[in-house]
C-alpha cells in the first residue's frame, strides 16, 4: 500500500504544472456548464407558480445589490410532521402548494418525502431553516411550525434597483413567479411589481 502511494505521488509529480492547471480550469468550466444547464432545465420545464412575498428585516448591504425575499410559504404549520423525528438537522421537506382564488400558490401540507399531487397542485422541495423548525434536544424533531428555505430567498438586480424592489416587497406589492420541476427543485423565473413583470430570467 505504501509503495503504491509512493508510485502515485511520483507520477503526480511528473505531470507538468501547466497540465494540472489546465485540468483544474477545465473542471471548473464543466461544473459551471452543468450548473447553467440545470438552471435552464428548471426554467424551461418547470411549472410556473406565483408566490406572494412578505416583509423582511433590512437587507445585508455587504452582499451587494440584491433583494432578500421571504414568502407566505416560508413558514408553514408542520401538520402531521409535528413532533416526529427528522432524518437530519435542517431536514429536506416537500411542501404541497395549490393556487387560491387569486391564483397565488399557498402551502397545503408539508411532508418528509415526496407525495403525489394533482394539477394544479405542485410539490416544492425545501430545507428546514437553522433557526426554525428543528426542536428536541438533538435538533432532529420537527417543531409545530417550520421555517423553510427553497433556494428562492435572494435575487440579484441591477445596481440601484434593489431599494425600490425592497420597498415594494415590504408593501406586499412584489410577487415572484417560480418554476418548479416535478422533483421539487425550483428557481425564480420573474418578478412582478403590481402584477406587471419587471425582471425576467433568461435560460442562460
Amino acid at each position: 500500500m505504501i509503495k503504491l502511494a509512493a508510485s502515485v505521488t511520483k507520477i503526480w509529480q511528473r505531470i507538468p504544472k501547466a497540465v494540472l492547471f489546465g485540468g483544474a480550469v477545465l473542471l471548473q468550466c464543466v461544473l459551471l456548464v452543468l450548473m447553467v444547464a440545470d438552471r435552464m432545465q428548471i426554467l424551461r420545464e418547470g411549472h410556473e407558480v406565483t408566490l406572494q412575498t412578505q416583509p423582511v428585516d433590512p437587507r445585508d448591504l455587504l452582499r451587494g445589490d440584491y433583494v432578500v425575499l421571504r414568502y407566505e410559504i416560508s413558514q408553514v404549520p408542520a401538520g402531521a410532521l409535528a413532533g416526529k423525528p427528522a432524518a437530519e438537522r435542517n431536514a429536506v421537506v416537500f411542501v404541497k402548494l395549490a393556487p387560491n382564488a387569486s391564483g397565488l400558490y399557498e402551502a397545503v401540507s408539508v411532508h418528509a418525502e415526496p407525495v403525489p399531487v394533482t394539477a394544479p397542485e405542485v410539490l416544492i422541495r425545501g430545507r428546514v431553516g437553522y433557526s426554525g423548525g428543528a426542536c428536541g434536544t438533538n435538533g432532529r424533531t420537527f417543531c409545530d411550525k417550520l421555517t423553510i428555505k427553497y433556494g428562492l430567498e435572494s435575487y440579484f438586480v441591477p445596481e440601484g434597483e434593489g431599494k425600490k424592489l425592497e420597498q415594494a416587497r415590504n408593501q406586499q406589492k412584489l410577487r415572484v413567479v417560480a418554476a418548479v420541476l416535478p422533483s421539487g427543485r425550483a428557481a425564480i423565473k420573474r418578478l412582478l411589481l403590481d402584477g406587471e413583470p419587471v425582471y425576467e430570467e433568461s435560460w442562460y
